[in-house]
């Protein structure tokens, strides 16, 4: 296959940004990955127009879907390159989901074909298996494949990839987002990190996530700088990985507290790397004794942020001096606006973003889309905050339901339709209870008269269901649950009615 023969790139891809580099420093290396692969900018370009190609040969065309069920490799890289190089929209699933989460999303995105990052990821190789797929190998490594019947789409012109977050209906919501968003997220990330073609960035957050994608991969390429990416986080190859060069490393606060703990069970109170010198957070909220420990063991100063699916990731994020401490998120990124909508005396309201980042709306979901984004371009992110007299957001809550535990979105109702699922459960109600940085995942059940159903069998039925960061990891059975005249459960009196159960 000759990368000359796909033909003109669309206008204003995020390929650009690859070719761009292809240019400027062919011979400097883009990425490594788990099998050994080193890729220098010219072997990337390469492998995604190669692949491109191999993709229209497959039917994949304009406007075309392409779910990629992967965990971070240089064949993931390659194929969302690939999918712009043509002008198809790339659908990133973890692999991790269940085999009923990615039938979901299938099933709504209608795609024209599906890959499997197989070399790198045992879940993506059991799902290809499950799914007959071939396989096609070439300069991007070696990707299992599936070719559906599909249909056109006018809806993802000009859209560069779609990312699912469940709505909090329990339905799959595809957020769109544009070569333009995903253009200016890349290059304002790299900006705010001071990204150069010298860094050495740890990519353990999931490309087949907004941050990750965003604010990693793309960064990376805007930069030109080198991106080391692991499929997933274990704590110990992680934490030697990040002595071995690394310069920037993005991560939730989770990941911040394994590391740290793996570090006290070999007796050192410090990272110890020459060479790192920016460390961040995101995806949940800070607490000020935390930071201060993870300042202390990494060495330098731990910078927060603030973004969702729908902004391309990027809000706001913190710029300060170790020691610092400012638990804000910071106050907006280059080029975004934020308001505060209905604030009370407290100056809490709801926090509204506006800019390119700015997704286009929800894939087949107008209504969806005309609730979230204002007619002046505003996104109402559904969560509470306040902005202090230097201009700094402070997040205080949140309007919807969503629980964050493990820095990934959990939306109860697709929880709660999981345990709803079994036989002998008569209703459940789900919520998210603060248990430091995290949040855990809290399932009230009540069961039918009569029923032996236990933790152990529910948790086990609802596994195959769901991926593990969205199980709950706390059960209480009872006869009834608080609720309302008209039966609607009271969610806000669980906590308080259960209180002994939970402690």
């Amino acid at each position: 296959m000759s990368p000359g023969r796909v033909g003109a790139v669309p206008a204003q891809s995020v390929y650009d940004l690859l070719s761009r580099q292809a240019v400027v420093r062919p011979e400097a290396c883009a990425l490594e990955d788990a099998t050994g692969a080193v890729r220098s900018y010219r072997d990337l370009d390469a492998a995604a127009r190669t692949l491109a190609q191999a993709l229209k040969d497959n039917g994949v065309g304009p406007g075309d879907r392409v779910v990629c069920v992967s965990e971070n490799c240089a064949a993931g890289v390659a194929a969302l390159f690939a999918t712009w190089v043509i002008g198809a929209v790339i659908v990133p699933v973890n692999a991790r989901q269940t085999p009923a989460e990615i039938d979901k999303i299938v099933s709504h995105a209608a795609p024209s074909l599906i890959l499997f990052t197989s070399q790198v990821s045992p879940d993506a190789a059991q799902h290809a298996e499950r799914l007959g797929a071939a396989t096609l190998v070439g300069l991007w490594g070696l990707l299992d494949f599936v070719a559906l019947e599909h249909e056109s789409s006018p809806s993802a012109a000009g859209v560069a990839v779609i990312l699912y977050t469940t709505g909090t209906t329990g339905d799959p919501k595809g957020v769109m987002l544009t070569h333009v968003n995903v253009s200016f997220g890349g290059a304002t990330s790299a900006k705010y990190r001071g990204m150069t073609p010298g860094d050495l960035i740890y990519g353990v957050l999931p490309a087949t996530h907004v941050f990750g994608l965003s604010s990693i991969i793309v960064a990376s390429v805007y930069a030109g700088a080198t991106v080391r990416l692991i499929p997933r986080f274990e704590v110990g190859t992680v934490f030697e990985g990040l002595h071995r060069g690394i310069t920037l490393f993005s991560g939730v606060p989770q990941m911040h507290a394994l590391l740290m703990a793996h570090a006290r069970k070999l007796g050192l109170k410090m990272l110890g790397s020459d060479t790192l010198r920016f460390v961040s957070s995101g995806a949940a909220p800070l607490d000020p004794t935390w930071k201060r420990k993870a300042e202390t063991f990494y060495g330098v100063a731990v910078q927060n942020g603030y973004g969702l699916t729908e902004s391309t990731a990027g809000v706001a994020a913190t710029h300060n001096a170790l020691g610092d401490p400012d638990t804000s998120v910071g106050p907006a990124l280059l080029g975004v606006e934020i308001a505060i909508d209905a604030a009370g005396p407290d100056g809490v309201g709801e926090v509204l973003t506006r800019g390119p980042h700015v997704m286009k709306g929800y894939f087949r979901n107008p209504q969806a889309t005309s609730d979230a984004l204002g007619v002046d371009g505003w996104l109402k992110t559904g969560d509470l905050g306040r902005i202090d007299d230097q201009g700094r957001l402070h997040i205080v809550g949140r309007l919807k339901e969503l629980i964050i535990h493990g820095g990934f979105n959990v939306y109860p109702p697709e929880v709660e339709a999981a345990l709803n699922d079994h036989p002998d459960v008569v209703q459940a109600a789900v919520i998210g209870r603060r248990n430091g940085s995290d949040e855990d995942v809290l399932a009230f059940v009540q069961p039918a008269v009569g029923s032996t159903l236990d933790e152990a069998t529910l948790h086990a039925f609802v596994s195959r269901r769901l991926v593990g960061y969205k199980r709950p990891a706390v059960y209480v059975f009872a006869s009834s649950l608080p609720a309302a005249p008209t039966g609607k459960i009271l969610k806000h009196k669980l906590i308080s009615t259960f209180l002994d159960e939970l402690n």
